[in-house]
């Protein structure tokens, strides 16, 4: 236990209404009869001892990453990666490296398609490589970073280019992070960041740029069975751009760039003559520059829309992309990329609990109300433990009407004394009972991956001390399977890999509608109890 887990632990267990002599005397009790074993002290000691290495590797393999990624693509090319270990130990390890690199390729089938390593099948690799030499594995990881680190060249305009990129880039996350469940931010995040590169790196090159996100074609499947829809650009462009739809039946080059898989570039579109131009009001002849298409890849490496550019509003129509531009926006793709699905595993979560809920309020008439709240984490890095909000996000009444807020209502710790419960719930990850004004509250927690609090339902029992045993039965069969339904959706947002699917539902909705998941737990629970 935490210390804010062990003191919210005891708060429960005392209750509310308790004297001070009795809260010293259970003090005094525990004191006295606590006791740790050696072994136990050993066991503890040896978990945290192996957590730290773990966490410590990670960091070191991430920086090597890092350093290697020197155009902040946010993958790094295998075969490159293969050709640079071929020569650790004077080249006496092929054997194992392409033993290494067999075994992960079947783990992550798409490499021999699209040839990409991300940061965690990176890591994945150099750990396979080091585990087929006899030596002691730590030791042959710490070689192996320094061979590479050695290996790593980058030029001086790079190193200057690059922390402020970083900086960038590491914004767009920052955004979703700190934006509840609205895309917009994170859109308008993207613009200004590939704004300001091209002001500081690029020459102040007047630039169009615009994302479009694959749909599906409901309503006219003979254009094509998707279709993409631009969902952001950049200001001049909203009246020709903003929510027009692209059908592959239609002249241009971004479907041409999805079914590839790799970036399109059109140094002059007037001489390429399949290019869509929205802006109809500007004269044909006016129409000269250079035009790029990157596709958007997920964390299974599918194409789900693309991200263009274009300097048909720049004077100088000789204005063409360079390398280090071109590479800088497929860092910019990855990072629109992780930003994107961190909002959509925020609007699943949102999803499970809105169907957890519907299931909930027929079972309980007891329940008052039910305030649902995400953590949203703070801006501040050294102090991101305690300086998050919450952000509500759904608001239930007695009758089990919801209230989906679209627009974040954020709550702040210090100018909500009477929620401090809520605080107190997110701090230790533990269900929190409280009484407020007369009215009785239980604040329950759902856990990420690491079990650190990621929302909260606060539940509202009224004048009630507690539930009948049945609803709070039901209560609790909803929140295990809305944890157990939160912790998949983070567990696929994770993965490489592809999700094991149980119910045909999900195969169909892919996972559109997150809210099947709850029932699938529902029902594989009802199936092992029968």
């Amino acid at each position: 236990l935490t210390l804010p887990q062990f003191v919210q632990l005891m708060d429960n267990f005392v209750g509310e209404d308790i004297s001070l002599s009795t809260v010293k005397r259970l003090t005094a009790f525990i004191k006295r009869e606590y006791k740790q074993t050696k072994e136990e002290k050993k066991k503890q000691l040896e978990k945290v001892h192996r957590m730290t290495h773990v966490a410590q590797r990670k960091q070191l393999l991430e920086a090597l990453f890092e350093k290697w990624d020197g155009n902040i693509c946010g993958s790094l090319d295998l075969e490159e990666v293969v050709a640079v270990l071929r020569k650790f130990k004077g080249g006496m390890a092929k054997e194992a490296l392409m033993s290494a690199k067999e075994q992960l390729c079947s783990q992550y089938p798409q490499l021999s398609r699209v040839g990409k390593l991300s940061p965690k099948a990176f890591q994945t690799f150099l750990e396979l490589f080091a585990s087929k030499f006899t030596d002691n594995e730590d030791e042959t990881i710490d070689n192996l970073v320094k061979f590479l680190t050695t290996s790593v060249e980058q030029s001086h305009t790079k190193s200057l280019q690059n922390p402020a990129r970083r900086k960038w880039l590491q914004d767009i996350q920052q955004t979703a992070e700190t934006s509840g469940t609205s895309m917009e931010p994170v859109y308008n995040a993207v613009i200004k960041v590939l704004s300001q590169d091209m002001e500081v790196h690029g020459n102040n090159k007047r630039i169009s740029a615009y994302i479009a996100l694959l749909e599906e074609n409901q309503l006219s499947p003979e254009q094509g069975q998707v279709l993409l829809r631009y969902v952001a650009c950049t200001a001049d462009d909203a009246p020709y751009v903003l929510n027009r739809v692209l059908h592959r039946d239609m002249k241009g080059v971004s479907f041409a760039a999805i079914d590839q898989g790799k970036p399109i570039y059109v140094p002059r579109v007037e001489l390429h003559g399949n290019i869509h131009f929205w802006n109809s009001d500007q004269p044909e002849e006016e129409r000269k520059g250079s035009l790029l298409v990157l596709p958007l890849y997920d964390s299974h490496w599918r194409v789900f829309g693309i991200l263009g550019l274009d300097t048909l509003w720049d004077e100088c129509h000789e204005s063409i992309f360079l390398t280090h531009e071109i590479t800088f926006y497929e860092g910019v793709c990855h990072a629109f990329s992780k930003a994107y699905h961190h909002i959509c595993m925020r609007e699943n979560v949102l999803q499970v609990a809105v169907t957890a809920l519907d299931w909930l309020y027929p079972r309980t008439p007891s329940i008052h109300a039910v305030t649902t709240y995400l953590v949203v984490p703070g801006k501040d890095e050294v102090l991101q433990e305690k300086n998050y909000t919450l952000c509500k996000v759904i608001t239930t009444d007695n009758r089990g009407q919801k209230e989906i807020h679209k627009s974040p209502v954020f709550l702040l710790r210090e100018e909500n004394l009477l929620r401090d419960y809520l605080f107190k719930c997110t701090d230790s990850s533990e269900v929190t009972l409280i009484s407020v004004y007369g009215e009785h509250h239980i604040a329950v927690p759902l856990h990420d991956l690491s079990g650190k609090t990621l929302g909260i339902f606060d539940i509202s029992i009224g004048q009630h001390k507690k539930l009948p045993p049945q609803e709070q039965k039901d209560l609790q069969k909803m929140l295990k399977m809305a944890q157990a339904a939160c912790s998949e959706i983070l567990q696929r947002s994770l993965e490489e890999t592809e999700p094991t699917q149980v119910l045909e539902a999900e195969r169909v909705a892919h996972m559109r509608h997150a809210g099947i998941l709850f029932h699938r737990f529902m029902l594989q629970e009802l199936r092992e109890c029968v």
